[in-house]
């Protein structure tokens, strides 16, 4: 009997590949041959976790491992509650909803307002999950054009309105920003909450970033500040990067509209809960003394600039030096950034080391953009960036050669 192959949804055939991942199986070929590989392509901090966050996990004593309630243990949203209070935002601890890290925070918060065929506005280039998440909500993203000549700073208010559609549900973007590092506004921020207030939508702000900020005449602004807008406000969060504890998996929403929160209570019901021992964790994380963060600002500084260093150093290439996050958008002399990520897996390596990278056209949806972009996340000590970044000048210098 000849078996029929089965097909896969139209949405999975949809789906996009992560940039981030989609060259891990090559990387992995090359250290099988022996080749050091320098892992700039994820989001992936070399910090230590703090030993608050481990004892967390350690402290953990209980008989029996239980479900949790679905929107988190109340002590950690009353823990997440007081680290907004010393930042002088008032959140309350219902305010809150903890996640599966910030990945299920921006699924909850892209289902709680939007219907199939929906749309959201996302300044382009953006963290390429968001495209992955409204794949699998069959809601489309709509790019905003940004430019690197600009730092990727958004255009101005009456450019963004000619986005606004009847289907428009939302405004999506990360300040900090990931891919670029970008910071915004506060004024920015202002023009995008007229325009959502003006047009019944909601502003989903990922502010995951929010520590790493790292000159002294820019400021990081919490969507959260502005009170009058409570009601279009939806905040993503998570301790992955602000703790370097990507592995825990917790994340939470915040907004202060009560309708959209138990929307997402019912999602939260749905998969019955985050993790236990996680959350634990967390609540110890959350409760640490704001002054844990200094030291590390100044690393990553040290560490962007090392980057914009190695950059500076390699012909052609154009980036501006990022604000926040650990980021670098930049524009290599590469017609095809995609053949070169692969081409220092497969084909290069200097002196028994070469680097993955994240191809930039995996950070828009706009076809034909990004194709002579990558991605570079500073998550190394600065004597590993150092040495990666004269790697990638190597390798420029020999697809060159190779491609005449």
């Amino acid at each position: 009997m000849k078996l029929e192959v089965l097909s896969c949804s139209q949405r999975g055939e949809r789906m996009p590949s992560s940039p981030i991942r989609t060259l891990q199986g090559a990387a992995e070929s090359a250290k099988k041959r022996g080749i050091h590989v320098y892992h700039l392509n994820i989001g992936q901090p070399d910090i230590a976790t703090p030993q608050a966050i481990l004892q967390g996990f350690t402290r953990f004593n209980e008989n029996v491992l239980e479900y949790s309630p679905s929107n988190g243990i109340p002590t950690l949203r009353e823990a997440i509650s007081g680290y907004f209070s010393r930042r002088r935002i008032a959140v309350h601890p219902d305010d809150i909803a903890v996640t599966v890290g910030g990945s299920e925070a921006l699924l909850f918060s892209l289902a709680a307002v939007c219907d199939p065929g929906d749309e959201i506005i996302v300044p382009e280039p953006f963290y390429a999950n968001y495209l992955g998440f409204a794949t699998m909500l069959s809601v489309k993203v709509v790019p905003l054009p940004t430019i690197i000549d600009t730092g990727f700073h958004l255009p101005d208010r009456h450019f963004i309105e000619k986005y606004v559609t009847e289907k428009t549900r939302a405004i999506l973007f990360s300040s900090p920003g990931n891919p670029t590092g970008t910071v915004f506004s506060k004024k920015e921020l202002i023009d995008l909450a007229e325009i959502a207030s003006r047009s019944g939508i909601y502003i989903i702000a990922d502010e995951v970033y929010r520590e790493f900020v790292y000159d002294l005449d820019t400021e990081f602004v919490s969507v959260l500040e502005f009170a009058e807008m409570t009601d279009h406000i939806i905040v993503t969060d998570s301790i992955s990067k602000r703790f370097s504890s990507c592995g825990a998996r917790i994340g939470c929403i915040i907004s202060k509209n009560r309708a959209f929160m138990q929307v997402v209570e019912k999602f939260a019901q749905a998969r019955l809960s985050p993790p236990t021992v996680g959350q634990v964790a967390a609540e110890a994380g959350y409760r640490m003394d704001p002054s844990y963060f200094e030291p590390i600002r100044r690393e990553y500084r040290k560490r962007r600039d090392a980057v914009a260093e190695g950059l500076a150093f390699i012909p052609g290439a154009k980036f501006r030096v990022p604000e926040g996050a650990f980021y670098f958008m930049a524009r290599l002399p590469l017609t095809d950034t995609q053949i070169f990520c692969r081409f220092l897996l497969t084909d290069f390596d200097y002196q028994g080391k070469t680097v993955m990278l994240a191809p930039g056209a995996g950070f828009y949806s706009t076809p034909g953009l990004g194709t002579d972009e990558v991605r570079i996340a500073y998550i190394l000590e600065v004597k590993k960036l150092s040495e990666a970044m004269n790697i990638i000048r190597h390798g420029v210098q020999a697809y060159h050669k190779l491609t005449g």
